[in-house]
């Protein structure tokens, strides 16, 4: 399977001034108003395909804080030094010029179910007939002792790609020769399995260039991970005695930090590092929780639409969704989304309702062109989405295989932001 930009965008169903919110609009408003809080992968191509499907039947609102969105996939590779961060910017122009979206730049604050209303902090307060949450996550307090968002930047997470993922970078590259790196890796459920195990192939990467003796560990409460046999085989190729892997059986998830001391302590024996990656658990964006719609951690939704099972106005997508087997991705989101669009819309208009599909593919660069997907298609059933069938790269394929994968996700990146963005 290839994908380039144009095929990427014709899977889904069938620079411009960006507007300001009025502080109320009236329950008089003449279209049926649909208000979408997060501007990622979910938020961003549900609120574009509502736009420019619904032929200006619908009042579309994109509530994003960011004028420029940079995206965690492919965030890893800015780390590794095989993109630049402007690379991975995306603004927001493209959606008001092209498909009369009204773009907010505010945070989301407050959500009156009942009343069917959303408050920014800036004041506004939105209404609307149909609420699309995509906000993508939030870190679970505590879950690493030692650390909290107060200490990121001293132990950045660079879990939301942006200055966090610059911080990570400039304080790996400011590492004394032969110093060490330190992640701590997270526990299932997260954002993009493979993440921090590309992420270590990349800064594996970078130190490999620019300082041979670094070291690299990591601390993991899991057994395994996803691609390990793939990762394990690549880091043994590319990066042979630069990476230690700590996992459950050996202590990975018995874990403290001190960020003032900069000192990692795994099952008792504490280790002094010189940069340190904490990436702890995580739930669901906070809005989703004060919406009311979550069940402490993730946001229950029903696989055929996504809608939320706390209320059938409220529809909840990517990272920030309890919806069965699909991984928290941004293929994954994107793919949620189109799903999504075109129930609202039709709920909204009237228009014909597709049966729901998904599917979901995770590229990861592991060293120079060596580049591994995993990926599957999916069902709505009753319960979840269900996995349908689903394939993974294998250990030993050739450097032109390899090759064209990573020129695969390439061409998956253009395609997929143009879906977002344009």
């Amino acid at each position: 399977m290839s994908f380039n930009r144009r095929a990427f965008m014709g899977t889904g169903l069938a620079a411009a001034t960006v507007l300001s919110a009025p502080a109320v609009l009236a329950d008089g408003h003449g279209k049926p108003r649909v208000v979408v809080i997060g501007g990622g992968a979910g938020g961003a191509t549900a609120a574009r395909y509502l736009a420019k499907d619904s032929d200006g039947a619908l009042d579309v609102t994109l509530v994003e804080p960011s004028r420029t969105y940079f995206t965690c996939f492919f965030s890893n590779l800015y780390l590794g030094g095989f993109k630049q961060l402007s690379d991975i910017g995306h603004t927001y122009g493209a959606l008001a010029a092209n498909h009369g979206i009204n773009v907010i730049h505010d945070w989301a604050v407050g959500v009156d179910r009942g009343a069917r209303t959303v408050t920014l902090a800036g004041g506004a307060v939105l209404s609307y007939d149909k609420l699309i949450l995509s906000p993508g996550i939030d870190f679970v307090d505590g879950a690493v002792e030692g650390w909290s968002v107060a200490a990121q930047n001293k132990m950045p997470h660079a879990y939301k790609a942006g200055s966090q993922t610059e911080l990570l970078k400039a304080q790996i590259m400011a590492m004394p020769e032969g110093g060490t790196y330190a992640m701590v890796a997270p526990p299932n459920p997260f954002r993009c399995p493979p993440g921090p195990y590309e992420r270590v192939s990349m800064v594996a990467h970078m130190l490999k260039a620019n300082n041979p003796t670094a070291k690299i560990i990591i601390a993991d409460p899991k057994p395994k991970f996803s691609k390990m046999g793939l990762f394990q085989e690549g880091w043994a190729h590319h990066y042979e005695g630069m990476i230690d892997w700590i996992g459950e059986e050996f202590g990975g998830g018995n874990v403290s930090v001190d960020p003032e001391a900069m000192t990692v302590t795994i099952d008792g024996e504490e280790t002094a590092v010189d940069a340190c990656n904490v990436i702890p658990a995580m739930k669901a964006g906070r809005i989703a929780e004060v919406a009311g719609v979550t069940d402490g951690n993730w946001a229950p939704v029903n696989a055929v639409d996504m809608s939320s099972k706390a209320d059938a106005d409220v529809y909840v997508l990517g990272d920030a969704s309890q919806q069965g087997d699909m991984p928290k991705s941004g293929f994954s989101a994107n793919s949620q989304a189109k799903v999504c669009a075109n129930a609202v819309r039709g709920a909204l208009t009237g228009s014909k309702v597709f049966p729901a599909k998904f599917s979901n593919t995770c590229w990861s660069l592991i060293g120079t062109e060596d580049g591994v997907k995993v990926g599957a298609t999916y069902e709505a059933t009753d319960e979840k989405i269900a996995k349908v069938d689903g394939f993974i790269s294998q250990t030993g394929e050739t450097g032109d295989l390899r090759k064209a994968t990573y020129e695969e996700s390439e061409g998956w990146y253009a395609g997929i932001t143009a879906d977002m963005f344009s």
